[in-house]
């Protein structure tokens, strides 16, 4: 790939991270402009794209017919490209990299990124859910101003004295990135297999511990909230409409596991109808109905979101306005085929060791936002 067609695929990027930031603060009207944009220059970049490709076919044929002597070929298969990087010991200095693999980078190709995201957005991520911030820093604050019961204004008579009011108190969240790394050994027969095989196993790794970090940080900072035991429909719905009352039911939705489903599925109304139903809007997602309340349904596998001395989590609330995920953003890997970690000898193994680091933060936003609630099941 050129590097007009890299800088134009950087402009995708960046346009596509913008759209997603303005439908997040509900500026539609921007986003779509925003959206627009993005579509134009995924056009430009495909026209682009297909011309370099027609040249690189001509060469080719001129080649067959002894027209021209061989050249090099720029356009690479991004797959194979990892693969060999992969083979190679990816030659890493200390973080991941989108320059040239010659000299200590580490090319991560822009087919296998977008696949590592997708594979991470195919699993169930709590991240999805809360409100995820790009921080450049390892530390900071943000300011919120405090809720407080304001009484309005007081009758005052002719010549009266006016009375002071209370004025707006302000408080800080604190974030503080943290390291979290792990590291991966892999044979060297795998090395040495199809590529497919390589990128595939190193995707699942790589993200996949990434997704299941997430979580458990995710729901660590729920964990810290006062424990609410449902006795059933009547207390979600109390949850609902006192608990977290107008200011987040509209947005709220309860998140469960496989055990809370199975409680849902089975619930019934005095008619006999069940009261877990399809969106008819989006059928794929499912909707406890009863009576004037009508919510979202988020189902987390039990192996990352387990039930626990049978009390099965039904955790009910906005996570956006809720939980604040403070992304660093610096992801560093690092091989080696001659490390020693305790017993584990690379070289004598005929090994290859992957580390892996990430650098993130999870707080508590809003306490008001969240109901950490449990129902309690019979085993």
């Amino acid at each position: 790939m050129n590097k007009e067609l890299r800088e134009l695929l950087d402009k995708i990027n960046a346009k596509k991270e913008e759209v997603k930031n303005l439908a997040n603060e509900n500026k539609i009207e921007e986003a779509k402009a925003a959206k627009k944009e993005l579509i134009d220059l995924q056009a430009k970049f495909d026209v682009l794209y297909d011309l370099e490709a027609e040249t690189e076919d001509e060469i080719k044929d001129k080649i067959e017919k002894g027209e021209e002597k061989e050249v090099t070929n720029n356009k690479k298969d991004s797959t194979k490209e990892f693969a060999n990087a992969a083979r190679n010991g990816f030659r890493v200095n200390n973080k991941m990299s989108e320059g040239t693999p010659a000299d200590g980078g580490y090319t991560v190709p822009e087919d296998i990124l977008t696949r590592i995201n997708t594979y991470k957005e195919s699993k169930k991520s709590l991240k999805d859910l809360v409100d995820v911030e790009k921080v450049t820093t390892y530390k900071g604050q943000r300011t919120f101003k405090k809720r407080s019961q304001q009484t309005g204004f007081v009758k005052v008579g002719e010549s009266g004295k006016i009375g002071g009011k209370g004025t707006p108190q302000f408080e800080r969240i604190t974030y503080e990135i943290e390291k979290y790394a792990g590291y991966f050994p892999v044979t060297n027969e795998l090395l040495s297999d199809s590529d497919a095989n390589i990128t595939n196993a190193l995707i699942e790794w790589i993200g996949d511990e990434s997704r299941v970090t997430a979580n458990k940080l995710i729901l660590e900072q729920i964990a810290t909230l006062d424990e609410v035991k449902l006795e059933g429909i009547d207390d979600i719905k109390k949850a609902l409409n006192v608990t977290l009352g107008q200011a987040f039911k509209p947005t709220s939705k309860i998140i469960t596991n496989d055990d809370g489903l199975q409680y849902l599925d089975t619930l019934k109304d005095a008619d006999g109808k069940y009261l877990l139903q399809p969106n008819p809007v989006n059928p794929m997602e499912m909707r406890l109905c009863a009576g004037a309340t009508a919510i979202p349904i988020v189902v987390i596998p039990n192996d990352d979101m387990a039930t626990k001395t049978n009390k099965v989590p039904f955790i009910i609330g906005d996570l956006k306005e809720g939980i604040k995920f403070w992304d660093r953003q610096l992801m560093n890997i690092k091989t080696s085929d001659v490390a020693v970690i305790g017993d584990l000898n690379a070289y004598e193994e005929d090994l290859t060791l992957f580390r892996a680091i990430e650098r993130e933060d999870v707080t508590v936003k809003d306490s008001k936002a969240i109901v950490n609630g449990y129902i309690e099941v019979t085993p």
